[in-house]
């Protein structure tokens, strides 16, 4: 099963309390929970290259499944970390104490992220 497409965010839950968080500042977050990001998903064997475009913020990562690489988190830090692949359709990656989990069913990705006790999810539709 192959990542490669576009999606189109459908629904988040848990926004606002997760992003603050993370240390976004309140306006960042303001404009971002409005906005229907979209997700850009380049997938050549092991090899990815994910765009997150919300508004005019683009944040793109590239990185090869097992492989330490560095990823650019929301806030904008960069850090490093590793992506590993559970059975064709979920990705896994942990940075810096942030589990992300991205899942692939038909044209629907499910994109959980953890940091302690909050939890954050997002849907997002193939376009």
């Amino acid at each position: 099963m192959s990542f490669t497409g576009k999606y189109e965010l459908q629904s988040q839950e848990n926004f606002e309390p997760f992003m603050k968080a993370l240390g976004l500042p309140d306006d960042q977050i303001q404009k971002g929970k409005d906005i229907k990001s979209t997700t850009e998903i380049v997938q050549d064997g092991k090899k990815f290259k994910v765009t997150v475009t919300t508004g005019s913020k683009v944040l793109t990562n590239e990185f090869t499944i097992g492989e330490e690489c560095e990823i650019e988190m929301l806030t904008g830090e960069k850090a490093k970390g590793m992506v590993q692949m559970e059975g064709n359709n979920k990705l896994i990656a942990n940075v810096k104490g942030l589990k992300s989990i991205t899942e692939l069913n038909g044209d629907t990705i499910t994109h959980t992220m953890m940091l302690g006790d909050l939890t954050c999810k997002r849907i997002s539709k193939r376009v």
